[in-house]
């Protein structure tokens, strides 16, 4: 999770994040390279005297700093494409979670059981255990299994809502009417903070998510008490 002067991204919990925070890296070396160049140039011609009459027309100049942007531009495009085609796949899901917003809360409905539906709510400050985060802990936790594919599929009640986990790489709006549908898989095991990113009233900012990966008999005994309950 975040921690106070952090200064890049989460620890990546899945494959996705793990590109983006690779992409991330790819990009910002091509930003300090044109950075550096450009800060040289300027400091270069601020600082001599003598000028080139012969660089003032120079087809050759213009040339390359033509086709220079423009491959920069495609280098940093064809890493970008690609993870977002990989972050629309969605092929076989092992666990399908319906997650719907309210003001202020999230419920989650597990598709692939009968009668799993509960609602999770923020804890409050006087009912927290030791060791809990302020803000950040509710009081019923969505379990998933590690290492499987989840599909989740977001909507809201009554405004717009915004289903993020920064870990997981994982953002996506929940509109009233629509359902919006996104997939990760957690690849490590852990608890997992995220809020709402979206705007939705007074309380936006009190309606957290957590996801807990599991391995795969955790999570079936949890679903089973959850059924039970």
């Amino acid at each position: 999770m975040a921690h106070p002067s952090q200064l890049g991204f989460q620890d990546a919990a899945s494959p996705i994040m793990e590109e983006l925070l690779h992409f991330h890296d790819h990009a910002l070396m091509a930003v300090f390279l044109i950075s550096t160049l450009v800060l040289y140039i300027i400091t270069t011609m601020m600082t001599t005297k003598l000028t080139n009459t012969n660089a003032m027309d120079a087809q050759e100049i213009e040339m390359v700093w033509t086709i220079m942007p423009a491959i920069i531009l495609i280098v940093i495009a064809l890493p970008s494409l690609r993870i977002l085609y990989l972050m629309d796949e969605i092929s076989d899901p092992h666990l399908t979670v319906k997650a719907i917003g309210h003001q202020w809360y999230w419920s989650y409905e597990f598709t692939n059981y009968e009668d799993l539906v509960f609602d999770s709510y923020m804890l409050p400050t006087q009912d927290l255990a030791p060791g809990q985060f302020r803000l950040l802990e509710v009081d019923n936790r969505m379990v998933v299994p590690m290492e499987s594919p989840i599909r989740m599929l977001i909507s809201a009640e009554d405004v717009l809502h915004s289903w993020a986990v920064p870990s997981m790489g994982v953002k996506t709006d929940a509109i009233p009417g629509r359902l919006n549908q996104t997939t990760f898989i957690a690849s490590r095991p852990g608890v997992f903070y995220g809020q709402c990113s979206e705007i939705c009233g007074a309380n936006h900012s009190f309606m957290p998510i957590v996801v807990e990966a599991a391995p795969l008999n955790h999570f079936q005994k949890w679903s089973s008490s959850m059924l039970e309950a």
